[in-house]
């Protein structure tokens, strides 16, 4: 079973940036795209890109403009760049590869931004 391992997180000021790294152990079979989530107490699990195998990035409204995936597929890697970080954004933050016949998740890890 390939495993997604999620780097980056850290403490951050408002304003700030951070950039989160995806590593995925190996190829990962009936790939369809990869995904970044976050997940908060108080708003559940969000989505805030997916990257689709043809390199087409989506965002969820509430998410462009700020945050931008990008992958390396040769090294098995995708990323998350956030750019003026804001509170509401503290999360933890999880990668995963949306696959066929079962998606696989990260162990996810912390963002917060601080006011």
């Amino acid at each position: 079973q390939v495993q997604l391992v999620e780097s980056g997180g850290g403490l951050v000021q408002a304003g700030e940036s951070l950039r989160l790294s995806c590593a995925a152990s190996g190829k990962i079979d009936g790939l369809r795209a990869m995904r970044w989530f976050r997940q908060t107490p108080g708003h559940g699990r969000e989505l805030v890109a997916r990257l689709s195998t043809d390199n087409v990035a989506y965002y969820p409204w509430s998410m462009k403009g700020r945050f931008t995936i990008s992958g390396d597929t040769a090294a098995n890697m995708v990323y998350l760049q956030m750019n003026d970080l804001k509170p509401e954004d503290t999360a933890v933050y999880f990668c995963t590869a949306e696959r066929v016949p079962r998606d696989i998740w990260g162990q996810g890890t912390q963002v917060t931004v601080s006011s």
